[in-house]
């Protein structure tokens, strides 16, 4: 088993540019994963965890409701944003600047077979990271993600998560809002779910600017610890 992750951040960069790259990246691992049952070869799988920051865009799941994006084509463009339907899980949600995605490309079974650890610890390292500010944030049942304020009126969503995985390979990720300008969240119903806020660490913490560099320092070491890798 591979246990090395290859770690590489982006900056900022075009979300179907990205998304081009994620699905070569994924699409390499299977291809290993299909030669090495068909030939009976032991080839290690190489696993990779990309930052990116997008420009403004919306992104719908692909079991998510159109009705949810709540701009036309010509409100979208006045708002410099763009639009994607795409194959991962989830609902609806909004990516751009101030916001740190991280697209996780692992060959699960470098790891542990179980798509339901995967996302609960994905979700962890962002707990654990956010406890370093002071924030005691969690779960919410039934939704993934990171939240705030859970089981009062006050629940607001730090982090969206959304993923795909075939033959235990993973692609897509999670939003993590720090500097993210939230009214380009008034535009959509988040996730579709209506009745609860979104919010970013820097309004939460009540500054003007976090660190996203020191953010993404933390991510990396908690989902190094958590999934027991060596970040390269």
């Amino acid at each position: 088993m591979n246990k090395k992750v290859a770690l590489r951040d982006l900056g900022l960069k075009d979300y179907k540019d990205t998304w081009d790259y994620q699905e070569s990246l994924f699409q390499g691992i299977l291809d290993i994963k299909i030669s090495n049952r068909r030939e009976d070869k032991g080839e290690a799988t190489p696993n990779y965890f990309l930052f990116v920051e997008h420009p403004h865009v919306y992104t719908l799941g692909k079991s998510g409701d159109f009705s949810n994006l709540l701009l036309n084509e010509k409100q979208l463009e006045e708002k410099g944003a763009t639009f994607y339907k795409i194959n991962r899980g989830g609902d609806i949600t909004y990516h751009g600047p101030g916001q740190i995605v991280g697209y996780p490309i692992l060959d699960l079974e470098n790891f542990f077979s179980d798509i339901h650890k995967y996302l609960r610890l994905l979700e962890e390292a962002i707990i654990l990271t956010l406890a370093e500010y002071g924030l005691s944030c969690e779960r919410s049942e039934g939704e993934t993600g990171v939240w705030l304020g859970v089981g009062t009126p006050f629940a607001r969503k730090i982090c969206a998560m959304g993923v795909r995985a075939s033959r235990w390979v993973t692609m897509h990720g999670f939003a993590l809002n720090v500097n993210s300008n939230l009214g380009y969240f008034d535009n959509i119903i988040p996730c579709g779910i209506k009745d609860k806020a979104v919010t970013s660490l820097n309004v939460e913490l009540g500054v003007d600017h976090v660190d996203e560099a020191e953010v993404k320092a933390k991510i990396t070491k908690h989902f190094a610890a958590l999934f027991e890798a060596e970040m390269v």
